[in-house]
């Protein structure tokens, strides 16, 4: 998981739900400035250099600066952020050649990541989470909801006996 760790909620989702899975290695990479306090004790490895964190990965996970939440200087510049933490076709190169991409959007081609990494039909899934989170957070809702009427439904039932 690479980028802004600090500020992002997906990224605390994405790694309480891999380690909770068994995902034997989970990484975060980024500038000191961008990663939590002790987020090593969330059973992650954390890397400062992109090559070194990058190295033998088998998926790529980008997330975007989040600015809005920043108060104060976090980073130097975008450009200067993309220089060290920005994926490029060969920044991926180090990681697994089957390695894919993948970013939680929105996304900003030019800071975070490479357009050519991002429009990579071999390499990045991005388009594709794009196509399916709408299903899958309505097929969660769904499932939710139902949790909610069957719950509610044996409540009344008790009531009545």
């Amino acid at each position: 998981i690479v980028g802004d760790v600090l500020h992002s909620r997906v990224a605390r989702s994405q790694i309480h739900a891999l380690t909770t899975l068994g995902v034997p290695e989970v990484r975060v990479i980024g500038p000191k400035t961008l990663l939590p306090t002790g987020v090593e004790q969330m059973g992650v490895k954390v890397f400062h250099d992109m090559e070194a964190g990058l190295a033998g990965c088998d998926v790529v996970i980008m997330l975007r600066l989040q600015n809005e939440r920043m108060k104060g200087a976090f980073l130097p510049s975008a450009q200067e952020y993309f220089k060290f933490f920005g994926l490029t076709p060969e920044k991926l190169a180090l990681a697994r050649p089957d390695a894919i991409v993948m970013h939680p959007g929105p996304m900003n081609r030019g800071v975070e990541i490479d357009g050519e990494i991002a429009d990579d039909i071999n390499r990045s899934v991005i388009q594709d989470q794009v196509e399916m989170g709408v299903a899958v957070r309505m097929a969660c809702m769904d499932l939710l909801a139902r949790n909610l009427r069957a719950e509610r439904g044996a409540r009344a039932a008790g009531a009545m006996v």
